[in-house]
């Protein structure tokens, strides 16, 4: 009975010991589970002395997450962002994600409700591919995608990749672009016995921001697992800033307020995983978004002009992704139907302008990978979309245009018997062709595009790469048929693209010491030839588009990491030098291109501990200009915005309960990402989520 009584407080030490690992570590520990530990401590020493030894077979318990893209053993420059480091982070949109990276130039225009676009190493946002589960955003209207439109509440992760990602399963339009942003969905999680994972959270700040959303989670069976996702946001945008009376920023001023700049947004998201068999599997998204805005306009210098514009915005696709994967081959199959109806409301000073853009598409793309043999795979990707516009814009006449594209890729990978060097090459055939009003229109884009790469391991953790890529853009809806119906003359844009880099990664162990780091390096060639520009004509509603000479790009990207203890420390930084060498004899010749700075970065530090983890972050971004003319009246200058966040998790009988807190742009610094839109100064928000 002594050796019972004494088993059961070692039982009761370890329980308590196992409790306050599991805590320190985030593992799941609830009522049930600690019941049964405790229940197979007291009986299993006993019942193993009065009984002989049996053998029993347990149930197979699969527990798998999701695989990230590789950041350092990559050809191609890859940046990686998971759900756990966006949440301490506070991002809200797929923009918030974006602007923490290396080599990325957001374009703001102020405000949660403001357009977000993106565009890497000087390129233009119409070089980078945005896709979700690897199926591509499109808007074929004028080529760029409002990041702000993407909530993260449900992404396992967010990538960025320059050149294009290292997969053997890629879409060919992602071959095609010169960089590539992609929204991985979160796939759910159940440890054994769970049926139902829900997640509620509330999110509130200043100026009226108010966030609830929604996960719920649910496995129906062993292959088939459902999540849902509803979140709504809103925002009245009425903060302050101050308005300066000259471009240098050294006169005075005078503190105003935002106006006319409420949002408010509502999306809902739902997604299928089902696994057919043994490397079979099938994933489906259905998301439906809507949203209005209204839209402040440009802050001038010395006033701020109460605007009547203001936009709403409906969008519903659903896409699915299917994908075999055997020992020597792997398939995929992609397909997408979307649909959109945004309206455009202008009542300033009288005016009563009202336009609409329905857009509708459908994609089909279909990829293969061999493996031929031990050292060498083939890849062949086709991809298929047919886009469609319906639009009043000429003069309030009903015009459609529809657009079709077909992208093929033959991608082929080699590595060496050693393995320590990787080659990759593909050829790519693109080819758009337009139709307005059910005409053909001239003319038929067509480009072969090539892509070299090399990767060579140095052992001990560094790697060496290298990559020569060239796109092509062909002009948008809007660059060819803006306020007319034949199209305009003009050439795709072409982009050539090198870049070399280095990428370590190690520990350092000293007594008590250990550092887990990692650090890339890449300097970039990118020149862009025909690139397509639009100029005002008699007034500022009529513009004209034409192709315009040659932009040259030169930078460094750099990015550090390092663990030490529970202390995290991340560093980026870039240096662009864009230069417009379009002819010698412009005024702008060696200028530094619009809104390129030419040294940027960020950092965060994180402290995570018993009590309460602790973070900060820090945005750098220096001088650019806002014309083409790099001189004093169109110089902005360089801002640093800095947040401070706090945040623990307590657990509780049932579930678990999350609090954040965090103040953005500490410093309160004014700034302006596009001229004349000023950012929200000092502002914070508080954050309460509970998963059970």
């Amino acid at each position: 009975m002594s050796i019972v009584v004494l088993y059961c407080i070692v039982s009761f030490i370890v329980l308590c010991r196992w409790r306050k690992v599991c805590g320190n570590h985030k593992l799941k520990f609830n009522l049930a589970s600690g019941a049964f530990l405790i229940v197979y401590l007291l009986t299993a020493r006993p019942a193993a002395a009065q009984q002989p030894d049996t053998v029993q077979r347990l149930d197979e318990v699969t527990i798998s997450t999701q695989r990230t893209p590789s950041t350092l053993r990559t050809a191609a420059p890859t940046q990686v962002m998971e759900a756990e480091q966006m949440e301490r982070l506070g991002a809200m949109q797929l923009s918030d994600a974006v602007k923490q990276m290396a080599g990325v130039t957001l374009k703001d225009y102020g405000g949660v409700g403001g357009i977000k676009t993106v565009s890497a190493r000087g390129l233009g946002s119409q070089f980078s591919a945005v896709t979700i589960d690897g199926v591509p955003v499109d808007d074929s209207q004028n080529g760029q995608v409002d990041l702000g439109r993407y909530t993260l509440g449900n992404a396992a992760y967010v990538s960025f990749s320059q050149g294009q990602e290292q997969s053997q399963l890629l879409s060919a339009r992602a071959y095609a672009a010169g960089n590539v942003l992609n929204m991985e969905t979160a796939e759910p999680i159940f440890y054994p016995g769970e049926r139902i994972k829900m997640k509620a959270g509330i999110e509130g700040g200043s100026f009226g921001l108010l966030s609830p959303t929604l996960l719920w989670q649910q496995r129906w069976n062993k292959r088939l697992k459902t999540s849902l996702y509803a979140n709504y946001l809103r925002s009245d945008g009425d903060y302050p800033f101050t308005l300066y009376y000259t471009a240098s920023h050294n006169d005075s001023s005078s503190v105003e307020r935002r106006k006319h700049s409420a949002v408010w947004m509502a999306t809902v998201d739902g997604n299928l995983f089902y696994t057919l068999g043994k490397g079979n599997t099938l994933t489906a998204k259905v998301h439906y978004l809507r949203g209005e805005h209204e839209l402040p306009g440009p802050v001038s210098f010395y006033s701020q002009a109460v605007s009547g514009q203001s936009s709403t915005e409906e969008m519903a696709f659903a896409q699915a992704r299917w994908r075999m994967e055997r020992e020597r081959w792997k398939a995929q199959v992609l397909g997408k139907l979307r649909f959109s109806n945004d309206t455009y409301n202008d009542t300033t000073y009288g005016r009563d302008i009202y336009n609409y853009y329905r857009q509708k598409e459908a994609y089909l793309g279909t990829g293969f990978s061999r493996q031929i043999n031990s050292w060498l795979d083939v890849n062949l990707s086709a991809d298929g979309d047919v886009s469609h516009l319906e639009s009043n814009q000429q003069k309030r006449s009903e015009v459609t245009r529809q657009r079709l594209v077909a992208v093929t890729a033959l991608h082929s990978r080699t590595e060496t018997a050693i393995g320590r060097v990787d080659l990759d090459a593909h050829i790519l055939l693109t080819t758009v062709r337009d139709r307005v009003n059910d005409l053909d229109t001239m003319p038929t884009y067509r480009r072969l595009s090539p892509y070299v790469a090399a990767m060579l391991s140095l052992g001990e953790g560094t790697t060496l790469r290298a990559f020569y890529k060239q796109t092509f853009r062909a002009p948008n809806f809007s660059e060819l048929y803006f306020f007319q119906i034949m199209p305009r003359s003009l050439n795709p844009e072409q982009a050539h693209q090198v870049n070399l880099g280095v990428s370590h990664a190690g520990n350092f162990q000293k007594s008590a010491l250990d550092i887990q780091y990692s650090v890339t390096i890449d300097a970039y060639y990118n020149r862009v030839a025909d690139k397509i520009v639009a100029r005002p004509t008699s007034n500022m509603y009529y513009w004209s588009m034409q192709n315009l000479g040659r932009v040259d790009i030169h930078g460094i990207d750099a990015t550090a990491h390092a663990q030490v203890a529970a202390v995290t420390f991340q560093l980026n930084y870039s240096y662009q030098h864009a230069v417009d060498l379009t002819s010698e004899d412009s005024k702008t010749y060696q200028h530094q291109i619009v809104y390129t700075p030419r040294h940027s970065g960020g950092a965060t530090v994180r402290w995570e501990n018993p009590w309460v983890n602790l973070g900060m972050s820090a945005m750098v971004v220096g001088e650019r200009y806002n014309g083409p003319q790099n001189n004093d009246l169109t110089l902005m200058p360089a801002y640093c915005d800095m947040g401070i966040s706090v945040d623990r998790k307590f657990d509780l009988r049932f579930g678990t309960l999350g609090v954040r807190a965090q103040v953005q742009n500490l410093l309160n610094t004014q700034y302006e990402v596009i001229l004349s839109y000023p950012m929200m100064g000092r502002n914070w928000k508080i954050a309460l989520t509970y998963e059970f």
